[in-house]
């Protein structure tokens, strides 16, 4: 279990988030469809509170969401990085460890259902903090609005 405390100066202290794995509208899909995405919802909250937040998905490479250009690949992101907050598969985190290591990010954050042992082995092992299974916006409502967290908040643009 991670520290309120942790999560609370972590939150803090970030300004700047890459956010793996965020989606957009899929060639044939309704753009209300990808409205509702978790990873889209988040990026939105985030923005909304103060964060840039960078969208990091190698599929949609060029495109925009939130007003925000997506990048390819985290080493494509031109400023320093707080967190990388993660929107994909557990067995991808050990890889997308190894790149924030190399980018010097102060924090990994795996999302709500998103947990690998050897992505904490490997971020802890470089002094970069961890935060897995815990969903970003959600911990933001409970440490500083003191709401109960609900997600998904589906806010109209």
């Amino acid at each position: 279990m991670t520290d309120d405390n942790l999560i609370k100066e972590t939150l803090s202290s970030a300004k700047t988030i890459a956010m793996i794995g965020a989606s957009t509208v899929k060639e044939g899909e309704a753009v209300s469809k990808t409205r509702l995405k978790p990873s889209i919802i988040v990026m939105k909250y985030l923005i909304e509170f103060g964060y840039k937040v960078i969208p990091v998905n190698p599929f949609s490479e060029g495109k925009k969401v939130h007003g925000e250009t997506i990048v390819g690949k985290l080493e494509d992101v031109s400023t320093s990085i707080d967190i990388v907050n993660v929107f994909r598969p557990s067995k991808e985190a050990p890889e997308i460890a190894e790149q924030t290591v190399k980018i010097g990010a102060k924090v990994l954050w795996l999302q709500f259902g998103i947990q690998n042992t050897e992505a904490e082995k490997i971020s802890k092992s470089a002094g970069i903090t961890c935060i897995m299974n815990k969903c970003i916006k959600q911990e933001y409502q409970r440490l500083f609005l003191k709401m109960k967290p609900v997600f998904p908040v589906l806010l109209p643009d």
